[in-house]
């Protein structure tokens, strides 16, 4: 999954460095915050004593806990060796207020909170590049006609840019989504055992988690309840959705018989080993797939909110996979959408070629009203209009040569319309004379 277009960002924030130069940074804090409360033994001394020599060795800690089968226990014991490796003979051993009165949770699941919170940083950030990149485009193509399409089938024309400004406004959306998800994952909790604070001051945890710029958990019971993580997992699943489908709509309209646009093709790039006419869309194809990933692992965060009494770990195994693979998953399907929406390529020609190719059957919309406001019922007006649509659409359909849609009308004689009133309605710019004010809300859109 790791390519040019992924920064190593964030996968080294689900790194075992990254987490274990977290929890070297909360044990510390929390004997500064002994310290300065006065609420146990450690003096001011000792605690800038550990704050200047705490420090581990991965590999170390590896190999630790290999033999306890706890990483919490293998990584406290490495870092308490740095801690006391210069402590003169005979001097008590700094370390010993180390992890004192807390518990595994405390250390681990404010941690991971806070690595979701770097995480999420590198996502808005990613959000919002996409977001003005699908702006800009839309305000450059606010006048390039198309078809617009429901149900597959040609529709009315509409503008392209409209596309990239659909998806600009949604991605706004999901920026939001994603800022409240991280406000809604920013917590610690240093509470002890069942969440108590047996042992420890609730001001420590105070302490630690205005440093780290967290929230402190209101209550926890031992662990920050997982419906947090199970709302950002949800947030990551909807921004996929998001990502899909702008990838969905850049591979039909890259189908050979549509040939509206098509992602970025290097030079020296080969579409198929067996076929070299082939231009494949299979980034976009890529960032599909990835979407599932990122969708099936919010139901692993939803399984996760449910625990027994005030904690298991059936939640840490799968949350440690789960949780890793959909934000590195999201952060390359954004950078690889970037480069694709910045760089798609526009057929122009062929978008007109497509908005004809009904021989004028998208104007019929037009006729009707036009035809309503002569004064002929509805449901008349509307057979009328069909009538000279269906015959139209068999043509079409047969690749038989005939009238257009619109000369059918001109010999239909319930059709009333004048040569005049026909020449106005057949021009595509015609549904178009509201437009702008699309683009004017578009132009207003911010992602600061």
């Amino acid at each position: 999954m790791i390519d040019r277009y992924t920064r190593p960002e964030m996968g080294h924030i689900f790194s075992l460095e990254n987490k274990y130069r977290i929890w070297q940074e909360i044990e510390v804090l929390v004997c500064e915050a002994h310290a300065e409360l006065g609420e146990s033994g450690i003096t001011p001394q000792e605690a800038k004593w550990i704050r200047d020599h705490a420090a581990f060795d991965r590999e170390e800690v590896d190999r630790i806990e290999a033999v306890t089968n706890h990483d919490v226990i293998a990584f406290l014991t490495n870092m308490a060796s740095y801690i006391d490796r210069d402590v003169p003979e005979g001097d008590a051993k700094p370390s010993r207020w180390v992890h004192y009165g807390m518990t595994s949770s405390d250390l681990g699941d404010t941690a991971l909170c806070y690595q979701l919170v770097q995480a999420t940083d590198i996502l808005i950030e990613d959000c919002r590049a996409l977001g003005r990149v699908c702006q800009r485009r839309a305000l450059e193509e606010r006048d390039t006609l198309c078809v617009g399409r429901t149900h597959g089938i040609h529709a009315e024309p509409m503008t392209f840019g409209m596309k990239f400004g659909s998806w600009a406004w949604e991605l706004k959306r999901d920026l939001d989504r994603l800022v409240d998800a991280r406000a809604n994952v920013a917590f610690g909790a240093i509470s002890g055992a069942v969440g108590t604070y047996s042992s420890i001051d609730p001001r420590v945890e105070e302490y630690v988690c205005e440093h780290l710029g967290l929230a402190h958990d209101p209550l926890s019971t031992q662990v920050i309840s997982r419906d947090h993580h199970a709302y950002l997992a949800g947030v990551m699943a909807t921004v996929a959705a998001t990502c899909e489908r702008i990838a969905t709509e850049i591979r039909n309209l890259q189908k050979t018989d549509t040939l509206e646009a098509e992602e970025p093709f290097r030079k020296g790039q080969k579409g198929s080993s067996a076929m070299p006419h082939k231009r494949n869309p299979i980034t976009v194809e890529k960032v599909c797939g990835l979407s599932r990933i990122v969708k099936a692992n919010a139901q692993v965060a939803f399984d996760n909110v449910a625990l027994w009494h005030e904690r298991d770990i059936s939640h840490s195994s799968a949350e440690r996979v789960a949780q890793a693979d959909s934000f590195i998953a999201l952060d390359h399907m954004f950078h690889c959408l970037t480069r694709i929406v910045d760089g798609l390529v526009l057929y122009r020609e062929q978008m007109m070629a497509n908005l004809n190719k009904t021989r004028g059957l998208i104007y019929s919309s037009k006729v009707l009203l036009a035809l309503v406001d002569t004064g002929i019922a509805r449901e008349d007006a509307y057979a009328i209009v069909q009538s000279c649509a269906m015959q139209t659409w068999r043509e079409v359909q047969q690749c038989q040569v005939g009238s257009s849609f619109r000369e059918k009308l001109e010999a239909d004689p319930a059709c009333t319309l004048a040569p005049a009133q026909l020449d106005a309605i057949f021009d595509p710019r015609s549904f178009l004379t509201r437009v702008d004010a699309v683009f004017a809300r578009l132009e207003r859109l911010s992602f600061d």
